[in-house]
């Protein structure tokens, strides 16, 4: 019998902030069988958008996208919070709800015309993955697609990336 991954997807309510039900991907990580058949499962999805290296947001896109990389045989690009690079960066800003962020990549790490696949651990509203993709557009590259493990529907994400070839393993209602 296939292994519902949203059984394996803890709920924490009222976190960071009341009235949020948090997903937690640690429940999954700590089955080793578990996380190996979402990786396995994002590596079938991805295969699709034939991407030529996979870009990774931090922090824990970088969890999936690492062993997926290895697995496709390909370059894995890191989108790192402000200030986490060392050396020259290209830098993207974007809203949150309190405040403004930015993601930053090494410009030499993106190679022009590339096919790049975007991974994440969950997609909500949908801003830090706009930023990903306009960043590695910003460097150059194409963003061949989206893939997350966890898809938040009734925030808005999906609409927001319309642009975009988006992926999903797992769905939940936001009042789940």
């Amino acid at each position: 019998m296939p292994i519902d991954l949203a059984e394996h997807i803890r709920n924490v309510p009222n976190f960071p902030i009341h009235g949020v039900q948090f997903k937690d991907i640690t429940s999954l990580l700590l089955n080793p069988v578990v996380f190996d058949e979402t990786v396995d499962r994002m590596v079938e999805a991805a295969q699709r958008t034939n991407p030529d290296c996979l870009a990774a947001i931090d922090s824990r896109g970088f969890i999936f996208a690492a062993p997926m990389a290895t697995r496709m045989g390909l370059p894995l690009i890191l989108l790192r919070k402000a200030g986490k690079l060392p050396g020259a960066t290209l830098s993207y800003e974007y809203s949150l709800e309190y405040g403004q962020a930015a993601l930053e990549v090494h410009a030499e790490d993106v190679p022009q015309g590339a096919r790049v696949l975007i991974i994440d651990d969950l997609i909500a509203t949908g801003g830090s993955l706009i930023a990903a993709a306009k960043l590695i557009e910003k460097a150059g590259g194409y963003a061949a697609g989206i893939g997350v493990v966890i898809e938040l529907i009734g925030l808005g994400g999906r609409e927001a990336l319309s642009d975009y070839d988006l992926f999903s393993l797992v769905t939940f209602e936001v009042d789940e």
